[in-house]
């Protein structure tokens, strides 16, 4: 009896320590898997970081500073992990101020050595306005591109500069701001245009109509190779005192082209309705490529009036109004 009873305290001994073991292992699994995952969400890039946007370290920041910084703009998930990352790769000290652009999420140990090497992360990005852009389309392009970018901003400062900032293409940072995109886009105009210095001082015409004659033109013709004759229709007209009678500045009112004005679009009270108010308009309606400023400058000179495209881009060219009335029966009713 005494056999059995000793025997059955030694299973149960057994049976405990083997349960006991168990469970310190699952416990050890449990706490080993709970520490790797906060290890990896403290190390990992937080949700809501910062990909694509710029984070500026301003001169003089602390490693306090900029940890509260990067914990405000989720660059990191813990300030103080970040702090500890710095301080034990001997980077405390040595923090880089600028703008720091991330194209993707990233670890506090990558953000930590960019921010102590100076790696800003910012390659030049290539942008191209199309020729007859608007101040509107540019800003919306580069609102689209440039997360920094303020169109706002840009509108106040481009007020009176519509036509002048040239159709190119161009390579800006990521970090650009507005003040630095007119600049070079104006300096461009003027660098482009030297070209056609020379035609410009021979001309009687004033280089204001000559830029605004140019948007026109631009919006106007549909081939290169009619720009210079619809110049020349266009001058005749101003020159006889004829109204312009462009369907182009409705683009720059309403936004409708040739086929969608009604009568009623012909009698909106706009300075840009060139039915309505003989003369220019009060500035440029787009930004003209080089061609168009040349065929401003530089028009075929002809003893037309009228002209008018079709669908297909074809131009015909007209002496009076009861030729063009014809035209536009064969091509546009």
């Amino acid at each position: 009896m005494k056999f059995f009873q000793n025997k059955k305290v030694s299973l149960c001994i057994q049976w405990f320590t083997k349960d006991s073991k168990r469970l310190v292992t699952t416990v050890a699994i449990s706490t080993f898997i709970t520490m790797l995952v906060l290890v990896f969400s403290i190390i990992l890039a937080p949700r809501g970081f910062p990909v694509a946007r710029i984070v500026t370290i301003p001169e003089g920041a602390t490693l306090e500073d900029v940890a509260q910084l990067f914990d405000e703009r989720r660059v990191v998930a813990s300030p103080f992990f970040f702090k500890v990352v710095m301080k034990l790769s001997s980077n405390e000290t040595s923090i880089k101020a600028g703008d720091y652009f991330f194209e993707g999420s990233a670890s506090v140990i990558t953000v930590s050595r960019k921010i102590s090497r100076g790696e800003y992360g910012l390659e030049p990005v290539r942008i191209t306005i199309l020729e007859g852009s608007t101040i509107v389309d540019i800003a919306a392009l580069f609102a689209d591109t440039f997360s920094e970018f303020d169109a706002e901003n840009f509108f106040e400062l481009v007020e009176e500069k519509e036509g002048y900032l040239f159709p190119d293409t161009y390579f800006f940072l990521p970090n650009v701001r507005e003040r630095q995109v007119v600049k070079e886009m104006e300096e461009n105009f003027y660098e482009r245009i030297a070209v056609l210095q020379e035609e410009f001082d021979m001309s009687e015409r004033s280089f204001e109509d000559l830029v605004v004659m140019a948007s026109i033109i631009e919006k106007e013709a549909w081939k290169e190779k009619d720009r210079r004759l619809i110049s020349g229709v266009l001058w005749n007209r101003i020159d006889i005192g004829m109204a312009l009678q462009v369907d182009a500045s409705f683009l720059y009112i309403n936004g409708k082209n040739t086929y969608d004005l009604t009568y009623d679009d012909l009698d909106i009270d706009s300075p840009y309705n060139t039915y309505k108010y003989r003369g220019f308009p009060p500035t440029p309606i787009c930004s003209p490529s080089l061609s168009s400023l040349a065929a401003a400058v530089s028009p075929d000179e002809s003893p037309y009036l009228f002209y008018l495209a079709d669908r297909e881009g074809n131009t015909y060219y007209s002496l009076d109004f009861e030729g063009h009335k014809q035209y536009k029966s064969i091509y546009l009713d």
